[in-house]
């Protein structure tokens, strides 16, 4: 209820604000129809709010958690404009462009800023044990450990694992709790005794986790006793790294199946994010471009020696690239490296060393704050870079891929993505693989603007930096 109060405020403030820069405060008719102004701000108001419920962006499944949630914000808005100006064309209405061209971007920025700051708020709150749902998660150990493991990691989510029933409770009942990362589950019984267990923990939600193991009529039944007591049911689909965008339930032959869409990196879709690429990083360029000087003539000063240094790296397909950083190490820093292969402290076959005497003095502000990596937006205008994709793996590093692994070289590496967000060299090799893959099998226009907007605070923070 707050939210829709504050996606009303936003708008209205932006509508009328768009008014008043655009027609003063007259509200005599406007144009060929006679519409007085503020009629069409009223109308464009309650449009927009409108839009906002057809798209479902109170819905509290999305809510404080993932991108779907800015994206149907985004969604919302642009159908409304969309819709407007065909009935603007169509009854030939003479309503000012500027009124319109001035509300759209500030409204909807004003909506996702609203949204982020509740998004904070209600993660604060959560984590505080507030505005949870208690769930009662119910399959095989393994699988239910998987999810229990991912819902205690992320507190901010609000689903509270309660309590759980395994089918070996029956089997071992001394067993009272199970022992995920540290957090202690209660185990309410098996797969008999879920109604009950429901009651015992108080939970709203019941997750499930081994559909397979419940059987289609114990699935059918569990559903019903649910419903009777006002009880949520998720069914986990035993997948990972694909998110929601791609899933979609669909009922085939009488039976519910979910279909997973091919990921979305192809075809117009990578039309799409090069044009974000190469125009973001023209803009960038023109706008830092007295700094990259400045950083240019302090690199000379600091240390003899070139100021760009160019590594080999792997783009998509596996084709190999020179990537642009600028240097921030001694000259003779390659041959020092067999000096120091003991004190490595990088994952995998990357070498990283917290304090490394290969780096300048300079060298430690420019990695402290990744301007180091600042070059490498001539990598994404001439095409073998993005602004947001994987990391870009060294050529040692690709010969080790699996099949698996070997999935994130369908897309270009990027500047930043979601290793840059969540640690970067804290991570170990697993954690940045499983962030590449998640990358590239969901990625989205409102993805790369989210890890975007988190890599300002990941490189304010100098957080995994060194």
């Amino acid at each position: 209820m707050a939210l829709g109060w504050t996606d009303f405020i936003a708008i209205t403030a932006v509508v009328f604000v768009a008014q008043s820069v655009r027609f003063g405060f007259d509200t005599e008719p406007s144009g060929s129809a006679g519409l007085p102004v503020t009629a069409i701000s009223i109308c464009l108001i309650v449009a927009w709010m409108v839009a906002l419920r057809v798209y479902q962006t109170l819905d509290r499944r999305v809510i404080g958690s993932g991108s779907v949630e800015y994206s149907r914000v985004v969604s919302a808005s642009l159908s409304v404009f969309g819709v407007l100006a065909i009935l603007a064309l169509a009854l030939q209405l003479d309503v000012s462009r500027g009124f319109f061209a001035m509300a759209l971007p500030v409204g909807t920025v004003a909506l996702l800023v609203s949204r982020w700051l509740w998004r904070k708020w209600l993660a604060r709150r959560r984590s505080d044990g507030d505005f949870i749902e208690r769930v009662l998660v119910v399959g095989e150990t393994r699988s239910a450990t998987h999810l229990i493991s991912h819902l205690v990691a992320r507190p901010e989510l609000g689903l509270h694992v309660a309590g759980a029933c395994l089918p070996t409770a029956r089997m071992r009942p001394a067993e009272t709790a199970l022992i995920v990362d540290d957090a202690e589950i209660g185990v309410f019984g098996d797969f008999d005794d879920v109604g009950a267990a429901v009651q015992a923990c108080g939970a709203s939600v019941v997750a499930v986790t081994s559909a397979e193991a419940l059987g289609h009529a114990g699935m059918r039944e569990l559903s019903w006793d649910l419903e009777k007591v006002g009880v949520s049911m998720m069914v986990s689909p035993g997948i990972t790294d694909i998110a929601g965008p791609r899933m979609m339930v669909r009922p085939v032959a009488g039976l519910p199946l979910l279909h997973i869409d091919k990921p979305q990196y192809e075809a117009a879709t990578r039309f799409r994010k090069a044009l974000v690429d190469r125009g973001g990083a023209t803009v960038m360029m023109l706008l830092i471009a007295p700094v990259l000087a400045l950083i240019a003539l302090l690199i000379k000063l600091d240390s003899p020696g070139p100021v760009f240094y160019r590594a080999t790296r792997v783009g998509m397909g596996n084709a190999p690239f020179r990537m642009w950083k600028f240097r921030s190490m001694y000259r003779d820093a390659e041959l020092r490296k067999q000096e120091l292969l003991d004190q490595n402290e990088g994952s995998g076959v990357l070498f990283k060393i917290h304090d490394d005497p290969r780096v300048t003095r300079f060298g430690k502000l420019l990695r402290r704050y990744s301007i180091d990596e600042l070059p490498q937006l001539l990598n994404v205008l001439g095409g073998t870079m993005s602004l947001v994709g994987p990391r870009p793996p060294l050529p040692e590093e690709v010969e080790l891929y699996d099949g698996r692994v070997a999935r994130r070289m369908l897309v270009k590496p990027g500047m930043t993505g979601l290793w840059q967000v969540s640690g970067r060299s804290n991570l170990s090799w697993e954690e940045s693989v499983h962030l590449d893959l998640s990358y590239v099998e969901n990625w989205s226009i409102m993805g790369d603007a989210a890890i975007l907007w988190r890599t300002v605070k990941a490189v304010v923070t100098k957080e995994g930096a060194y």
